[in-house]
């Protein structure tokens, strides 16, 4: 079978499939891109902490690759701060330009040139953009299949269900250890941004108590 590689940003949907895939008995190898984005010391010391928590052996040491967006991004919220989309925002107010595509080609080239042959992607079924499509992701596989590396597998083992199932599916794991704020407060979840809002939810959807710590105890 083989290690899998997993592209992971500490929130939810890919902690809960890094564990998921553990517990099916895969080999994992980690994966996180550091863009220079606002958040991103936060969320990487929780994906840190997370990793630490579920370590086993079949997961590997967590590999982390340079991405910077400051030139690309120059400006945009991501990177200065201010104007963070916030909870009464729409899920198009946080869409990154090109995310999937800057996020994956790295990991990507890493597994092709590592001799691992699948990269899995915690994209879910909801995703309503279309860089989360099954076309945009085939397409991607036959780019990545023209570099003269060895042929890549993208995965998307959530893309067939919800939000809901994934919260199922990780309801024993520690979420508590997750991160999904884009305007942390000392490296705690701001609790008034759209990601935090959309945290909420996904523990409502099956009943159980939020384990965030919310800045200012942001309930």
């Amino acid at each position: 079978m083989g290690t899998i590689g997993v592209l992971v940003s500490g929130g939810l949907d890919s902690a809960i499939l890094v564990s998921h895939l553990l517990e099916q008995g895969e080999a994992v190898q980690p994966f996180y891109i550091e863009c220079g984005l606002s958040w991103q010391a936060a969320e990487l010391a929780a994906l840190q902490r997370y990793l630490a928590v579920i370590a086993a052996g079949s997961l590997s040491p967590l590999v982390t690759l340079q991405l910077p967006l400051a030139d690309l991004y120059a400006g945009h919220w991501s990177l200065t701060g201010k104007q963070i989309p916030d909870a009464a925002t729409p899920d198009e107010a946080v869409y990154l330009p090109g995310r999937n595509l800057l996020l994956a080609i790295k990991p990507a080239l890493w597994c092709q040139m590592h001799g691992i042959g699948r990269l899995a992607l915690g994209v879910l079924g909801s995703n309503p953009f279309d860089d989360a499509t099954a076309e945009f992701f085939a397409a991607l596989e036959n780019v990545l299949a023209r570099l003269g590396q060895p042929q890549l597998e993208i995965v998307r083992p959530f893309a067939g269900i919800h939000k809901r199932e994934v919260m199922e599916i990780g309801r024993d794991y520690p979420l508590g250890l997750t991160f999904s704020c884009i305007d942390p407060v000392d490296g705690l979840h701001c609790g008034r941004c759209n990601k935090c809002a959309e945290r909420r939810g996904a523990f409502r959807l099956i009943k159980m108590a939020d384990p965030t710590r919310y800045a200012g105890n942001s309930g």
